[in-house]
């Protein structure tokens, strides 16, 4: 409300509003920046490319291939694809094939199984992805992660993040899919190719890394 005070000719004289009167609260200080997990890709690069062709497995149902690889200073995306040759009509293989329902459960015959082997004995699969660790503090081993992903029908392709990057040697890549009849399959490549290409990765501000 705003006070009106009546002058003695009849005018009047707008006042001070009452909310006028209240105090703006003091300025919060900025939130303190957290430190960003070393583990995490990078969100300021350009990462170098690997025309990678590797088809993993197939059967006579289902064929899983390794579509190109991007490095980053740190780690690498892996790029999937999973061609079926039954249309996915109601996406049930979407789900089950590449999310998880419980991490605490034995994972479903239709979930896709990836792992990867280092040339030093690390290993990741997405079956630990969900394993407990302080995202600030550094994995003691290797970490593969889903990033993104879609598809629909009879095709989907799907990103996985893998750190650190390998050291020389050969990299192997691990997959089995039980629902399509896939036994575990394994395909190689050269570690230093990776490492090349994350050589070639551009930081576009290295300031906010």
């Amino acid at each position: 409300m705003r006070v009106v005070r009546w002058t003695a000719d009849g005018g009047r004289v707008l006042g001070v509003s009452f909310f006028d009167r209240v105090p703006p609260p003091p300025a919060r200080p900025a939130p303190p920046e957290r430190p960003r997990p070393k583990w995490i890709k990078p969100e300021t690069e350009v990462g170098g490319v690997v025309a990678a062709e590797l088809l993993l497995a197939g059967s006579d149902r289902a064929v899983i291939g390794l579509r190109g690889i991007t490095a980053y200073t740190n780690g690498f995306d892996v790029n999937l694809v999973a061609v079926l040759r039954q249309e996915d009509r109601d996406g049930r293989y979407f789900h089950l094939g590449f999310h998880r329902e419980s991490p605490n459960e034995p994972p479903a015959p239709e979930f896709l199984r990836i792992g990867v082997q280092f040339a030093d004995g690390g290993v990741a699969t997405n079956l630990n992805e969900y394993a407990l660790f302080d995202p600030l503090d550094e994995p003691a081993g290797p970490i593969l992660t889903h990033d993104s992903g879609g598809g629909g029908g009879r095709r989907y392709e799907m990103r996985y993040w893998v750190w650190p990057l390998p050291p020389p040697g050969p990299v192997t890549f691990v997959c089995e899919w039980p629902a399509f009849g896939i036994a575990e399959a394994r395909a190689e490549m050269d570690g230093q190719v990776i490492r090349d290409a994350a050589a070639r990765s551009v930081v576009a501000w290295p300031d906010q890394e």
